[in-house]
């Protein structure tokens, strides 16, 4: 074989082995080289984190709110129309203080998460965003030092996936699941988006593998009869692994074959643990949501780990309609409360299955909102307060920051604010990710391959697992 050739051959196989998994939406995450090799661990245990993602830039600002009198006020002057009326707040009562006197709370519509933070079930991550390092106002003002391509949609999500915008092709779940798929018999299963393609879910060497909400993603005819055949089925099936002379064609209907024996695979798993089964049922707010289908699909799928040889996963969903700039007060209300009954279900689902402590939830997004109103809704911002559900989790408390709650002005700066109440972030997504990946048996030693930027934080891991 000719070198020339024989590098075509390989980078095809690296970028269309992506198809195993999935049929016509395949991530090509594969341009990091030289992650390293994978920790070595034994896992005689389970364990899963699964990430929320709320598309369009979820306003934290109305997601958890100040209830002490004082820092009421002050929110209440800085977001003028957008700002919710206090009498409809659910107080939440962090273990660790924010500073003399400061209380929280969040909105009506969040009952459900109010009571797993009481339960101590949920915990609060403040002021989290992406940063190459611990960065000051000054070092914002100067340009320095910064993520790429702030405040852009599609870049945000990539960094707060990926920690590179719009165009990297590794993501941190990904990085974690390379250096944990040695545990699973069946690493085909390490890392299942049930909300489409996300770079988050690709690694080096796992590939994402992404389920409907239904099950299996089959390529090709999708069910066993074709047009009520299924000599019609068997056939189309049997020409999409045939194989030719040409080594291309060869590897080509082996990453067919792959595809269909892990749909297989994945159906017969599922038919032991059916959607109608009392412990996934969802409850009728979400009997028809997309993402309680989305975590109903998950569940099933942690349910029937041990039929995909599965000791470490990694899963990913998602809701979009976050980018509130207008008409906020009645949009992201909805939003939140599919959010808080969603993760109250997953959580139950765990407890049904008996691996509350082994599967953890946690929510991320493109980024914050400005604290200051447009007039009818807020604009983008940067650094944001997410919640992290499940029985491992050191609930009841708040981690990281809570920064105080006002627009910085001439008269009385705001040491984060870089306008509008757009606060720099005072915790990274790093730690964020490296807390996970610690959680899931990643040891420090491997921690940089996880999220590169970590060796610029002192305290690289957050206390809440």
């Amino acid at each position: 074989m000719k070198p020339a050739f024989a590098a075509s051959r390989r980078e095809f196989l690296r970028r269309t082995a992506a198809l195993s998994s999935l049929g016509t939406a395949a991530p090509f995450a594969l341009n990091l080289a030289g992650i390293g090799a994978a920790s070595a661990q034994s896992a005689g245990d389970y364990r899963a984190i699964v990430c929320l993602f709320m598309f369009g830039g979820n306003d934290h600002n109305n997601t958890v709110i100040p209830y002490d009198t004082a820092s009421y006020a002050a929110y209440q002057a800085a977001r003028g129309g957008l700002a919710l009326p206090y009498a409809s707040l659910l107080e939440i009562t962090p273990a660790t203080s924010q500073g003399s006197g400061r209380r929280f709370s969040l909105p009506a519509e969040m009952t459900e998460l109010q009571a797993l933070f009481a339960a101590k079930k949920a915990a609060l991550l403040g002021n989290v965003g992406p940063i190459i390092a611990p960065t000051t106002l000054a070092d914002f003002k100067a340009q320095r030092n910064l993520p790429g391509r702030l405040f852009s949609h599609n870049d945000q999500v990539s960094t707060w996936q990926a920690f590179k915008p719009e165009g990297v092709r590794i993501g941190w779940g990904g990085r974690i699941g390379d250096l944990l798929m040695s545990q699973n018999s069946d690493a085909t299963f390490t890392s299942i988006s049930a909300s489409g393609n996300a770079v988050l879910m690709s690694g080096n060497t796992v590939l994402q593998y992404q389920v409907s909400t239904s099950g299996a993603i089959r390529i090709g005819a999708t069910t066993s009869s074709l047009f009520g055949s299924a000599k019609s089925a068997a056939a189309i099936q049997a020409l999409g692994m045939a194989g030719g002379d040409n080594l291309l064609e060869q590897d080509h209907a082996a990453i067919v074959k792959r595809s269909y024996v892990a749909a297989d695979k994945v159906a017969t798993a599922l038919a032991g643990y059916p959607a109608t089964d009392p412990a996934f049922t969802l409850p009728t707010a979400l009997a028809s949501d997309s993402l309680g289908l989305q975590l109903q699909i998950v569940l099933r799928m942690m349910a029937a780990r041990s039929t995909l040889g599965a000791k470490r996963q990694v899963f990913f969903v998602g809701i979009g309609g976050f980018d509130t700039h207008d008409d906020q007060l009645t949009r992201q209300p909805a939003l939140l409360a599919r959010v808080s009954k969603a993760m109250d279900y997953f959580h139950r689902g765990t407890v049904n299955l008996g691996i509350e402590n082994q599967a953890t939830l946690f929510t991320a997004s493109d980024f914050g909102r400005t604290l200051a109103s447009n007039g009818d809704g807020s604009d983008h911002a940067w650094a944001s307060h997410h919640f992290i559900v499940g029985g491992a989790v050191k609930g009841g408390d708040a981690y990281g920051d809570l920064p105080e709650v006002r627009i910085g002005t001439a008269a009385n700066p705001h040491p984060l604010d870089t306008g509008g109440g757009r606060y720099i972030p005072t915790t990274s997504v790093d730690q964020y990710a490296v807390t996970l990946a610690k959680w899931m048996g990643v040891p420090a030693s491997d921690f940089n391959l996880v999220a590169p930027n970590i060796g610029n934080f002192s305290t690289p891991t957050l206390n809440f697992l």
